[in-house]
């Protein structure tokens, strides 16, 4: 596939989103990535933002990253994502999560799920988002979690939107090889020793239900700093040493795409990292392709 870089973008009410998602897009970024955390008192409402990024932008594709499940409806985010995607050309693509922070889900009136209940309430999401940007009529769902009885879809996306899990656990990592678009992990829990055998448990689930690993898209959450000193560590670092560390779990570990999430000055961390970091993970990806 071909590489990806984005923007993950911490919706924080107090910061200049909209413009932080317009450099994004004038530096020619992909994607640009918003958290959904609605019980964080200080976040702006993620479709909201997602919404008003697509409006004040002109190329860049947004996406959750990743809606909450326990506190959007499967057929109603689904709605949502589709008619986004109509309006912004085709713009949208869906982050999807099982759920966290249950005590904070419980607050605002969302149910706290057992991890059992979580990967079903996942699995069954998948199956009714589809349903509904199928653009049929009278569509019937009948599962543990979520019900159709007779709903009518549409709009329909106006692209193939794809469906990522931001999952962990062998099992949601399995969901995720059998069913899903693609697999959105972050390095502050899916840390770079750990990618391997994350990958290969949804490589095998994608393997013995017929479809090609290759399929599925491997988009990354890079959380770190970009320096001008020597390495602190992983993702702290010079420019060179973030373009080494992404060309390696490129090339390593077949992640084709990197959304960044970085400490500090967003605009200089941002600049830095699309002028700088994407052309030349470009260019070596390329090369090692090439050879």
């Amino acid at each position: 596939m071909t590489l990806q870089f984005g923007y993950f973008l911490v919706p924080n009410a107090a910061d200049p989103l909209v413009e932080y998602a317009r450099l994004a897009d004038d530096l020619g970024l992909d994607l640009i990535g918003v958290q959904d955390h609605p019980y964080q008192r200080k976040y702006v409402d993620t479709w909201t933002l997602l919404s008003v990024i697509a409006a004040s932008t002109g190329r860049v594709r947004v996406f959750p990253d990743v809606a909450c499940l326990p506190l959007r409806p499967p057929a109603v985010l689904a709605k949502a994502a589709a008619s986004l995607d109509v309006l912004s050309g085709g713009r949208v693509e869906l982050g999807l999560g099982a759920g966290a922070f249950w005590d904070a889900i419980e607050a605002y009136g969302g149910t706290h799920r057992t991890p059992r209940e979580a990967l079903g309430s996942l699995e069954e999401a998948v199956a009714v988002i589809r349903a509904m940007w199928s653009g049929e009529r009278n569509l019937r769902f009948a599962g543990e979690h979520y019900h159709l009885t007779g709903a009518q879809s549409g709009p329909v996306p106006a692209h193939p939107m794809e469906i990522w899990l931001g999952v962990t656990g062998p099992k949601a990592l399995a969901l995720t090889g059998r069913l899903a678009d693609g697999w959105l992990p972050s390095s502050t829990w899916a840390t770079p020793d750990r990618l391997g055998e994350f990958g290969a448990r949804i490589d095998e689930a994608a393997t013995e239900a017929g479809r090609r690993p290759g399929d599925i898209r491997r988009l990354y959450n890079v959380n770190g700093t970009i320096t001008d000193g020597a390495s602190e560590g992983f993702l702290k670092g010079p420019a060179a040493q973030w373009v080494d560390e992404l060309t390696d779990l490129a090339l390593g570990y077949g992640m084709d795409g990197f959304v960044l999430w970085p400490d500090g000055d967003q605009r200089r961390q941002l600049t830095i990292f699309a002028e700088e970091v994407v052309p030349e993970v470009r260019r070596q990806v390329a090369l090692e392709h090439e050879g």
